[in-house]
């Protein structure tokens, strides 16, 4: 691997991210040490996630996800989202993608400060108790909660994340409260990050389609969402237990670059 890495961070609502072109596969994705290393806060860079731009066959380009504790990921919805205006940034695509990522194929369209990424069907719904149990491209456990700006989100997000149940696997917890007449608040424990992010877009795509169940909506549905870092929506065709043409749509910004 070369010995000095040009990187670019953007962040999408206030999830973070490290961006790195491996078009020329120079980097060495399985070093997981690095990975955390540059993600750590403190002696890196500092990230929720880096991601990795390869080139792919019939697609405009690869996206490889990687948690903050160095580890492969599954998707993510902001990350996807700024790595598309990284893309765009680089002059590999202008207004439109379509992208691979590791739960299929993304198509995204761009309009200038927000990016309209298409998520994964869904067609499987759990449930835990109260709580919702879905995949949207990483598995998401969401609850309605009352008071949830005095909610210590960590604690209870890490105690879920931690139970028997899926201690071994791990998943996202997110609480989400209703907020005036059609808006929603919501705040993300993410397992990898094992800590709370300022945002999540599996997890805001994941509380959308909770909203729509709980409420018992169906038909083409838009949900704005809340969350500490911004303001995200969400759309969908819901029909009873199955969600289509998903998209996540919010900012994706480039905050700076550097070598490391």
């Amino acid at each position: 691997m070369e010995s000095k890495i040009k990187f670019s961070k953007y962040q999408g609502a206030g999830n973070d991210f490290i961006l790195i072109d491996n078009r020329n596969l120079h980097f060495d994705s399985k070093n997981e040490d690095l990975i955390h290393k540059l993600c750590d806060r403190r002696f890196g860079i500092g990230a929720d996630g880096l991601m990795l731009l390869q080139e792919k066959e019939n697609f405009d380009f690869e996206m490889i996800y990687y948690n903050a504790d160095g580890r492969q990921g599954t998707m993510c919805g902001n990350g996807g989202r700024c790595i598309v205006a990284y893309a765009r940034d680089l002059g590999i695509i202008r207004d439109n993608t379509a992208f691979l990522a590791v739960d299929g194929i993304h198509k995204a369209n761009l309009d200038d400060k927000l990016i309209d990424l298409q998520m994964i069907d869904v067609h499987k719904i759990n449930r835990d108790g109260d709580a919702y149990v879905i995949n949207t491209g990483s598995p998401h456990y969401i609850i309605f909660e009352n008071n949830l700006s005095d909610l210590d989100v960590f604690s209870a997000g890490y105690k879920i994340r931690n139970n028997t149940t899926y201690k071994d696997e791990g998943i996202n917890v997110n609480f989400i409260e209703k907020e005036g007449e059609s808006g929603y608040f919501l705040r993300t424990f993410e397992r990898g990050v094992e800590d709370e992010t300022f945002a999540c877009g599996t997890g805001a795509t994941a509380a959308a389609m909770t909203i729509a169940l709980h409420e018992n909506r169906n038909g083409q549905i838009t949900i704005p969402i809340r969350v500490l870092g911004g303001q995200l929506y969400i759309s969908f065709f819901k029909e009873d237990f199955s969600f289509t043409e998903v998209y996540l749509k919010g900012p994706a910004t480039f905050v700076f670059e550097g070598t490391i």
